[in-house]
């Protein structure tokens, strides 16, 4: 790989709602760093960003929001109507999702890299690539994960779908097809499998001790202190620990093929007292933004004890994933603890924020009656204007 020596490309395409976005979060759970192209290519036309203001020139500002932003879904619904103005926003989008691509994986220190992005085969990104994944889903599962998880009516979700023609050429372009037509787990084997064939230095990442509270190794009274407490990293095969563990605290019965679908979208840290799971945090890292919407405690774990641990575990991953800012959901009463603010998570609205792409993640992620706190893990930008 000429471009990034040393560092193993993995091509993740497919068409439109076949689940290139799980596929992708599967092979991070393998150990792979993720980059989501399509979503720096929503990115790169945010107000201030450098696609912008080529994009307002080329159609007009009637493409703007009340907020002068690009309306993202006007433009997308003449741009798959029209084949040459596909053609245009291409030409100014691609480009720069190419050089943000290339600086988020020169400063990965992950030595295998997935690139998804639905138009790889099409674009420059192809030639960069060792090995290409193809993701296919059956119609009916397409129009179900548009329909429903993208709030789009059947017939735009047929118009996408429709635009973008077979995916014939895409599989037979392929070195490895993903059938993502069943349960997480029949895909989860196909791509366990194709990792080891692909990838075989790599292996499956094992849940390793990450973290530990020193402080608990100390003996009190003349008594041997409990266990110290543990951070680890979960993956699929801790799906019935983590079924049991959120059944106990969160009083709703959790089962373990809900875990593992749940595993195609966000990630998991435990918090260990010996061999007992005491603690729980759920993350997920999209668009450079780690989103914490699940963190629980057993009651005879203190916050201010555990959440040092568990934050710090996450923020390093999420470091390794050049993420830029941290959006933690809590409950009110859990958020009012004053261990948040000496760990920099401040409370913030949604509207503060900034950066569109951190606004987004906020609507996209919080639970209802959560409180959002916030903190910017990294300074510089991978889409700066021009």
């Amino acid at each position: 790989m000429s471009g990034w020596p040393g560092k193993f490309i993995i091509g993740l395409t497919g068409n439109i709602a076949t689940g290139k976005s799980v596929v992708r979060k599967m092979l991070e759970h393998l150990g792979a760093y993720g980059i989501d192209a399509d979503a720096l290519g929503h990115r790169a036309i945010a107000k201030g960003a450098p696609g912008y203001q080529p994009l307002v020139e080329t159609f007009g500002k009637w493409i703007l929001d009340a907020n002068g932003e690009i309306d993202r879904k006007k433009l997308g619904r003449l741009a798959f109507a029209d084949p040459e103005i596909m053609q245009q926003v291409e030409a100014i989008v691609h480009p720069l999702v190419g050089q943000a691509v290339d600086w988020l994986a020169k400063r990965s220190p992950k030595e295998v890299i997935v690139i998804e992005a639905i138009k790889l085969l099409e674009s420059d990104l192809r030639k960069y690539c060792d090995s290409i994944w193809v993701v296919t889903a059956p119609l009916e599962q397409q129009l179900i994960r548009l329909t429903q998880k993208r709030n789009m009516a059947r017939e735009e979700a047929l118009l996408r779908i429709n635009s973008q023609g077979s995916d014939r050429g895409k599989i037979a372009a392929a070195d490895v097809v993903i059938y993502n037509e069943g349960s997480f787990e029949k895909t989860w084997e196909q791509v366990l499998k194709a990792w080891k064939a692909t990838v075989p230095a790599q292996g499956e990442t094992a849940p390793v001790t990450l973290a530990t509270k020193r402080s608990d190794l100390k003996q009190q009274a003349g008594k041997q202190a409990p266990p110290p407490l543990k951070v680890k990293k979960a993956g699929p095969k801790q799906a019935k620990e983590i079924a049991v563990f959120l059944s106990k605290v969160s009083g709703k019965t959790v089962s373990r093929a809900e875990v593992l679908a749940a595993f195609g979208e966000k990630a998991y840290l435990l918090l260990y007292r010996g061999d007992e799971v005491v603690g729980l945090l759920g993350w997920q890292v999209e668009n450079l933004v780690s989103r914490i919407n699940e963190f629980y405690l057993a009651p005879s774990v203190r916050l201010e004890d555990a959440a040092p641990l568990m934050m710090t575990e996450m923020e390093r991953g999420s470091k390794e994933l050049q993420c830029e800012a941290a959006l933690l959901f809590l409950p009110p009463t859990q958020a009012k603890n004053p261990i948040w603010a000496k760990l920099e998570y401040l409370p913030r609205e949604p509207r503060s924020l900034g950066m569109r792409a951190w606004q987004e993640a906020v609507r996209e992620s919080q639970p209802p009656g959560t409180v959002l706190l916030f903190k910017q893990l990294r300074k510089d930008r991978v889409l700066q204007p021009l």
